[in-house]
């Protein structure tokens, strides 16, 4: 079974944070989860929301948002709330993950609709799939990287260093992996190898 058909039906939660840079690839790993027959929820933080950036508006990536997955948007924590106790999502996926949400997810806070998505939703004993993007990774975030890989339920896609000899710390998930990986940690198992050098 491949991960198309892994994914057809299946609810997923699909969680944006602010690493605007890779926002042009997270709509094609959106375009193809849909595209596999999952029920897509998105779920956006307060910064994606709400903040225009060189990479885009505000409202251009809501607009494109809604034109992929054609389902309403989740952008407030009391939205995110109802995910756990109405068990809503088999899977998340959170791409691209922040060095700001790793660092709130590691350590139990829940101050936006993505963390709140993410907490309400592992109560259920169900995987969340982070797509790490982020110039701190090597540097303070290194270290929430690694209590996250110690928690049940939490897998990453594979990740690398994007620009190892201008920002040494950096780091960022292998976009075409989204979908197999997340097809895995349905099974509850992480793609491996997770450490891959960047294409």
């Amino acid at each position: 079974m491949d991960e198309y058909e892994k994914l057809n039906q299946k609810r997923i939660g699909f969680a944006i944070t602010g690493s605007f840079c890779t926002l042009e690839e997270t709509m094609k790993v959106l375009e193809n989860i849909t595209q596999s027959g999952a029920d897509i929820m998105p779920i956006l933080s307060f910064n994606v929301a709400s903040l225009d950036t060189k990479f885009g508006t505000a409202e251009h990536w809501r607009t494109e948002i809604s034109r992929i997955t054609n389902a309403p948007i989740i952008d407030t924590i009391p939205k995110a709330e109802p995910i756990g106790p109405k068990a809503l999502l088999d899977a998340i996926i959170v791409l691209p993950c922040s060095g700001n949400t790793l660092g709130k997810l590691a350590n139990g806070i829940t101050d936006t609709p993505v963390c709140m998505a993410v907490k309400a939703h592992l109560r259920n004993n169900r995987p969340v799939l982070l797509g790490v993007s982020t110039n701190d990774g090597l540097g303070v975030s290194a270290a929430n990287i690694g209590r996250l890989m110690n928690n049940k339920n939490i897998f990453f896609i594979p990740f690398g260093q994007d620009s190892p000899h201008k920002k040494h710390n950096s780091l960022v998930c292998d976009f075409d992996q989204a979908l197999p990986a997340l097809a895995m940690a349905l099974d509850g198992k992480q793609l491996q190898p997770l450490f891959r050098e960047y294409k």
